[in-house]
């Protein structure tokens, strides 16, 4: 982890004509990960650790997935499907959105994807050209702007403060709309903040998108995980909206890496032929799984009950730590923290924070690198027995105390 913001930068080349990476290459680390093979090495010499730091449940898929997966292994050769993936999934999904949320989707308009990594790559290949502007939130999920960067696009960053509840407000797009943006990027819940939009928000952004011409992008991974009231989704909104979802997170299934893209019809056939050259089909056996985990509600509202009795805790117990401003967590499982009081350089305090008391976060630099020095986002989608234990280190650690 000592090494976690210079450990991509390479040595010259020796020769002096030598083939040289590519430029759009030159991308920032998703810093996350560095703290969690920081996380895995002090692990490794024994000692423990509390991970706070990855955005992953401590629950596995549901037991109707993995049911589901079992089955077909005996009987199913799992091969390619097709590049949108399977009729039955996609039918799924599209039922859950008149389920969940009273929106008609039909399911030609689904789009299941190598994880919601994957929806971004296709959606924004599908929507922008090289060159094209793209505002989104910050602070947010770093891997939004790193995307668009790779891809030769140009994230246009809005800054959010308290004021706007962590989102961005209308004079902002608007604003954005008038140097020429070719889109907007929305997430609610947040990633890092747990801040949502409230639906006349949402369809007052909505709105401007649609008198500028602009794509509405709206990463809606958290959704299933709110605490306040429930998301509403973009597509209730906008029929021109693009949404983009997971099953990582409120079904815990980050590493099956299956997830899905609702798009407007005429985007279908573009995403499709992106699909079957980039990626040919996701996962046949992810999709099985994912089709069970539709199966799994009960199993995954009581690991929902989990993350907010965890949620509850840590907003009782890391004030006593000395934490005194915590964003609102409306959604998701993360807290974005202050800590501008204990030094104001996120990266060494979380460095000292595993290093000292063994507990693994994010330094706030990955989701905003001006503001970021002064956060850190814990996620709390471990045991409630980890999180209180973790509350327990911070309160006693003397680095908080001397501040």
């Amino acid at each position: 982890m000592a090494n976690m913001v210079n450990r991509d930068l390479a040595p010259a080349a020796a020769a002096a004509k030598a083939p040289r990476p590519s430029s759009r290459s030159a991308i920032p680390a998703f810093i996350v990960m560095d703290v969690m093979q920081a996380a895995a090495e002090r692990a490794a010499t024994g000692a423990d650790v509390i991970h706070m730091e990855v955005g992953q449940p401590a629950t596995p898929a549901p037991r109707a997935a993995i049911a589901a997966v079992k089955g077909a292994l005996e009987r199913e050769t799992l091969g390619y499907t097709m590049a949108l993936g399977l009729p039955a999934l996609r039918e799924r999904i599209a039922r859950h959105y008149r389920e969940a949320y009273a929106v008609t989707v039909a399911s030609d308009q689904v789009v299941v994807t190598t994880g919601s990594s994957a929806g971004f790559v296709l959606a924004f290949l599908a929507l922008f050209d090289v060159g094209a502007k793209v505002a989104l939130p910050s602070p947010g999920y770093p891997c939004y702007r790193h995307i668009l960067t790779a891809l030769g696009q140009e994230p246009v960053l809005m800054v959010t403060d308290a004021a706007s509840r962590w989102m961005p407000t209308r004079s902002q797009v608007e604003a954005a709309a008038r140097q020429g943006l070719a889109g907007l990027l929305l997430a609610s819940p947040a990633n890092p903040t747990g801040t949502m939009l409230t639906s006349g928000r949402l369809a007052e952004l909505a709105a401007v998108c649609n008198a500028h011409g602009l794509w509405l992008v709206s990463d809606e991974i958290y959704h299933g995980l709110s605490y306040v009231g429930p998301a509403e989704t973009a597509l209730s909104m906008s029929a021109q909206a693009v949404v983009i979802n997971s099953f990582s997170k409120y079904y815990s299934m980050t590493g099956w890496r299956i997830g899905w893209l609702v798009v407007p019809p005429e985007l279908v056939r573009p995403i499709e032929r992106l699909a079957q050259n980039l990626y040919i089909s996701p996962p046949a056996v992810a999709q099985v799984a994912a089709l069970g985990a539709f199966d799994g509600i009960d199993e995954l509202e009581a690991n929902k009950r989990v993350y907010a009795a965890n949620r509850d805790l840590l907003l009782n117990e890391l004030p006593k730590a000395g934490f005194k401003r915590i964003l609102p967590a409306d959604g998701a499982f993360y807290l974005y923290l202050d800590v501008s009081q204990f030094g104001g350089d996120s990266v060494a305090f979380t460095r000292a924070m595993l290093a000292e008391i063994g507990v693994a976060a994010t330094p706030g630099v990955d989701f905003d690198a001006e503001r970021g020095h002064h956060y850190v986002r814990l996620c709390y989608a471990g045991s409630t027995a980890d999180m209180a234990e973790a509350a327990r280190r911070l309160k006693g650690w003397p680095r908080l105390q001397a501040s």
